[in-house]
Protein backbone atom coordinates (compact mmCIF):
# COMPACT_ATOMS: atom_id res chain seq x y z
CA UNK A 1 0.00 0.00 0.00
CA UNK A 2 1.20 3.44 -0.76
CA UNK A 3 1.97 5.96 1.76
CA UNK A 4 -0.43 8.53 2.40
CA UNK A 5 -0.05 11.82 1.30
CA UNK A 6 0.23 14.49 3.26
CA UNK A 7 -1.26 17.70 3.86
CA UNK A 8 1.24 20.06 3.06
CA UNK A 9 1.50 17.99 -0.52
CA UNK A 10 -1.67 18.34 -1.09
CA UNK A 11 -2.32 22.31 -0.41
CA UNK A 12 0.86 22.71 -2.35
CA UNK A 13 -0.11 20.75 -5.23
CA UNK A 14 -4.04 22.79 -5.28
CA UNK A 15 -1.94 26.17 -4.76
CA UNK A 16 -0.16 25.21 -8.05
CA UNK A 17 -2.93 24.07 -9.74
CA UNK A 18 -5.06 27.75 -9.27
CA UNK A 19 -1.99 29.38 -9.81
CA UNK A 20 -1.12 28.00 -13.01
CA UNK A 21 -4.62 28.23 -14.12
CA UNK A 22 -4.32 31.97 -13.94
CA UNK A 23 -1.13 32.07 -15.45
CA UNK A 24 -1.80 30.06 -18.43
CA UNK A 25 -5.34 31.71 -18.74
CA UNK A 26 -3.50 35.32 -18.55
CA UNK A 27 -0.53 34.31 -21.01
CA UNK A 28 -3.14 32.93 -23.66
CA UNK A 29 -5.29 35.51 -23.40
CA UNK A 30 -2.19 38.13 -24.12
CA UNK A 31 -0.81 35.94 -26.48
CA UNK A 32 -3.68 33.75 -28.26
CA UNK A 33 -1.21 31.54 -29.29
CA UNK A 34 -3.81 28.84 -30.66
CA UNK A 35 -1.00 27.10 -32.12
CA UNK A 36 -0.20 25.07 -28.71
CA UNK A 37 -3.87 24.69 -27.62
CA UNK A 38 -5.19 24.53 -30.99
CA UNK A 39 -6.29 21.13 -30.76
CA UNK A 40 -8.30 21.67 -27.06
CA UNK A 41 -12.14 23.93 -26.82
CA UNK A 42 -10.74 27.03 -25.81
CA UNK A 43 -12.20 26.97 -22.37
CA UNK A 44 -10.94 24.13 -21.51
CA UNK A 45 -7.37 24.67 -22.55
CA UNK A 46 -5.69 26.46 -19.62
CA UNK A 47 -7.33 23.79 -17.11
CA UNK A 48 -5.61 20.72 -18.98
CA UNK A 49 -2.43 22.61 -19.45
CA UNK A 50 -2.47 23.54 -15.47
CA UNK A 51 -2.28 19.97 -14.92
CA UNK A 52 1.27 19.35 -16.16
CA UNK A 53 2.94 21.58 -13.53
CA UNK A 54 0.64 20.07 -10.99
CA UNK A 55 1.36 16.87 -11.59
CA UNK A 56 4.81 17.50 -11.53
CA UNK A 57 4.60 19.42 -8.04
CA UNK A 58 2.80 16.66 -6.29
CA UNK A 59 4.89 13.67 -7.53
CA UNK A 60 7.80 15.91 -6.93
CA UNK A 61 6.31 16.61 -2.65
CA UNK A 62 5.05 12.91 -2.21
CA UNK A 63 9.00 11.44 -3.28
CA UNK A 64 10.80 13.91 -1.47
CA UNK A 65 12.41 12.63 1.78
CA UNK A 66 10.78 14.74 4.29
CA UNK A 67 12.40 15.26 8.33
CA UNK A 68 11.67 13.33 10.97
CA UNK A 69 9.36 14.25 13.54
CA UNK A 70 10.60 13.37 17.32
CA UNK A 71 8.55 12.91 20.17
CA UNK A 72 6.17 15.51 20.63
CA UNK A 73 7.07 18.67 23.04
CA UNK A 74 10.95 18.10 21.44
Amino acid sequence: MAAPVEKKVTAATAATFVGSTALLGALEAVRDNAELVGWMPPALAPFVLALVPTAITFVSGWAARHTPRGPAGI
